[in-house]
């Protein structure tokens, strides 16, 4: 934000912006709208924003003495104006060796004094350069905190660079910087970057992987460009180990490297630890049955009991279920004989939302992933790992279907040598909206033990969601709400043509038909 003195106005304007850096003294071009804020009042909120040197000698000495040139501050930026003018800017530029000449500067300080203006110089250059080809002043600011005073060649050298490296900007806005530098539509540049961004996007609608020539017929679209240059870009990112190949299932897949990787590490880990034996102390599983049952004052059905059994014998075991199945009771019973045994269990989960109720429903505390494996903004990773794994006896992770590839991966990494795993999740939910269906991936490899509890308990067979939710599974149509009849399930009918709004039957109160209804 910043307060401009402006000709033809009394006061001094608010003017809103992104720069890399402005100092007093400078003059500001600016292009936006005025807006009036509500508690700020009548500001101008600019979409680009250019600053140059003054030319006034007011201005110079107010620019001198900001502190941005270190070696000169008011008293000596003083002493410059009065010796060289309005040519102080020239003099530092070409005939650095004449601030000698005002008391005070000797080699060192000019020296230094010409160092400090070198750099800004450069900054100011960078700006320039990026402005002109249409990178706005927000972007342009992140490119040069990436790349220094080496921005303007690694742009130029390539600017599809920045989609990949500078969080932000994507494929279109590198791809528009291209054109204004002149790279052809059709050139190998472009091309290999139009198959990257492809991939990506890919793994945003959930794909770890694409089949060739479904990646070849999108890149291909996406550049608007010759089926045979992307063929020949795609060999070239595979001959460089950009992409990796790899045929499964009668496909012929590509994958970006690290999502190859994490579904590897995932497999090799998983295969390792279910081949493994228990590292629980013995267990009475039967008296522990008992005792837990009657800790709890809840009966566990035949189908927990044998979940439950499997889960104190197995390193690792998926408990899956629809809602309403008792996962949650026999998640709770497991922990109850395993912290009985004095093991030290530690819950997670995707979500905040989810700890907190795992946290709930267990009295144990649960944390998000991230948080579990100590997440580092500043690098993006992790601090725990292989190398520096968590340390605990039995790792509880829930609502596993919302789990990513990558994440799974980097969480199972992360598991201490003599650890026990249970992965615990609804497999018929939405998968997770990164890259991968972890967890049905997991059950239909067969090589985890799963559990699949299928039996409705009472509690929950009074709701009509659970109801319903276990018929569509099961391929049969819901049970509708009977008029009268009080119900947590509820079909609202909508015509997708009406724009009048219509009652909710829950409320009473008018809906409209772009309003959800469940």
């Amino acid at each position: 934000m910043l307060r401009i003195k402006v000709k033809g106005h009394r006061e001094l304007v608010t003017v809103v912006g992104a720069l890399a850096n402005v100092n007093a003294g400078e003059w500001i071009t600016a292009q936006g709208n005025w807006v009036q804020d509500k508690e700020h009042g009548l500001q101008f909120k600019a979409t680009f924003l250019k600053c140059s040197p003054p030319r006034s000698r007011e201005g110079i000495e107010k620019y001198l003495a900001s502190g941005l040139i270190k070696g000169i501050g008011p008293v000596y930026a003083k002493k410059l104006v009065e010796k060289f003018g309005e040519e102080i800017f020239t003099v530092i530029d070409h005939y650095s060796v004449q601030l000698e000449e005002v008391d005070g500067i000797g080699p060192g300080r000019r020296k230094k004094i010409k160092a400090a203006w070198t750099e800004q110089k450069a900054v100011r250059d960078i700006m320039i350069f990026l402005h002109s080809n249409g990178v706005s002043t927000s972007r342009a600011v992140r490119i040069y905190k990436a790349y220094g005073e080496n921005a303007i060649e690694t742009v130029r050298a390539n600017p599809y660079t920045l989609a990949k490296e500078i969080y932000g900007i994507g494929f279109k806005s590198a791809d528009t910087v291209a054109q204004k530098l002149g790279i052809a539509r059709d050139s190998m540049i472009r091309a290999l970057a139009g198959i990257m961004h492809a991939l990506l996007e890919a793994t945003g609608e959930g794909h770890c992987a694409l089949p060739k020539e479904v990646l070849i017929e999108q890149a291909a679209k996406l550049l608007e460009i010759n089926v045979a240059i992307v063929r020949e870009a795609l060999e070239r990112l595979l001959f460089d180990g950009e992409l990796v190949y790899e045929p499964i299932g009668g496909h012929d897949l590509i994958y970006l490297p690290y999502l190859r990787r994490a579904e590897d590490g995932i497999a090799g880990l998983l295969r390792k630890l279910a081949s493994a034996p228990s590292c629980l102390p013995p267990i009475d599983v039967e008296k522990a049955i008992a005792w837990c049952q009657r800790k709890t004052g809840k009966e566990l059905a035949a189908t927990q009991q044998e979940a439950l059994q499997k889960a104190l014998e197995s390193r690792v075991l998926v408990i899956t279920g629809g809602p309403g199945v008792g996962k949650t009771t026999l998640l709770d019973s497991i922990l109850l004989i395993l912290r009985a045994k004095k093991l030290c269990c530690l819950l997670c989960a995707p979500t905040g939302r989810a700890a907190k109720r795992l946290s709930e429903a267990t009295g144990v505390e649960a944390k998000t992933i991230h948080r579990l494996l100590e997440f580092q903004p500043a690098s993006g990773g992790f601090a725990r790992s292989a190398a520096h794994p968590l340390e605990w006896d039995v790792l509880v992770a829930d609502e596993t279907s919302m789990i990513d590839v990558p994440l799974m991966h980097k969480l199972i990494q992360a598991l201490p040598e003599r650890a026990h795993l249970l992965i615990v999740g609804d497999v018929d939910q939405l998968p997770s909206v990164g890259p991968g269906s972890a967890l049905a991936d997991i059950i239909r490899s067969e090589v985890v033990p799963a559990v699949r509890l299928r039996e409705i308990f009472r509690q929950a067979a009074s709701s009509r969601i659970v109801t319903n939710a276990h018929r569509i599974n099961a391929g049969q149509m819901p049970q509708l709400q009977q008029p009268g009849e009080e119900s947590d399930f509820f079909f609202i009918e909508r015509d997708g043509t009406r724009k009048h709004p219509t009652n909710d039957p829950r409320t009473g109160q008018r809906t409209h038909p772009w309003e959800a209804a469940a």
